[in-house]
Formats: structure tokens, sequence, C-alpha cells
């Protein structure tokens, strides 16, 4: 299940990179999530590691860890989120008035309910775009 989402936000990279890569803020925009904790010591970067608690599709935790940590372009991230392993990047580009920012979603369903994700990845895009419009209200609000 492959897809992004593209949107636009009046703040600079630096802002939406360092609100972003705070990834204790994630339930503040993500409805799916409840709260994220760091489970790594050290600074948040490449290697640190997270739990979260989910409540949508169904409540469990996810557990995923920083893979790339590019300061105001591009943060990703690599694990199990629900029940789906995979990865979340977010490429931020500078423009006039603030930031791009696309967020590609790559994920991988396990047995036999990699027949059936497909049908789900317009439901689940269209959630990750919500969610998006939400961050971008936070930012923009700031």
């Amino acid at each position: 299940m492959k897809f992004t989402n593209t949107i636009t936000i009046e703040r600079s990279p630096a802002d939406v990179f360092a609100y972003l890569s705070r990834f204790e803020n994630v339930p503040r925009w993500n409805e799916a999530i409840v709260d994220t904790r760091k489970t790594s010591q050290g600074p948040a970067g490449v290697g640190a590691t997270y739990v979260q608690s989910r409540l949508q599709p169904s409540p469990g935790e996810d557990r995923f860890e920083v893979t790339t940590y590019e300061p105001d372009y591009t943060l990703a991230i690599r694990g199990k989120f629900g029940r789906f392993t995979g990865r979340f990047t977010y490429q931020l580009e500078p423009i006039d008035n603030g930031t791009r920012l696309s967020n590609a979603v790559d994920l991988g369903a396990p047995g036999l309910m990699r027949i059936a994700a497909p049908f789900g990845t317009s439901r689940l895009k269209s959630a990750v775009a919500k969610n998006l419009g939400r961050l971008k209200e936070i930012l923009e609000s700031r």
C-alpha cells in the first residue's frame, strides 16, 4: 500500500520540521494516536525509537524508529503500525509562502491482508490527509 499526500503550510521548513520531529506532538494532530513516548536514550535523530498508543483502526501499540533525520528537509520512520509494517517519509520544500510538505506512506500488509489492502488505500490516504490538515491548522495558528 503506497500513497503520497502533499500540503502547503504557511510556516518555515524549520518550524514545520521542529514540530514534526518531536513525535510527542503526534497525538495533537493524528486522531488515531493517543500517546507517543520516546523509548531510547539520547537526542532525537536517526536510531531514536518510540512507542505510541493507537485507538484506530483498533486499539494497540505502534513501535517505530527514526531512519532519516535531515533538519528542515527530510524525516522518515520505519516500524510496525497496527497490523502493517512500513515507512512514513516527510519531505519539506521551502516555497514563497512557507513549506510544501509531502508525506509518502509505504505499508506492507501481512498474510491474506495483502489481498484486501489495496481496497483500503484510498480510505487510509484520506485519513492521513485529514490528519495533515490538522497539522497545518496547528502550525499556522502558532
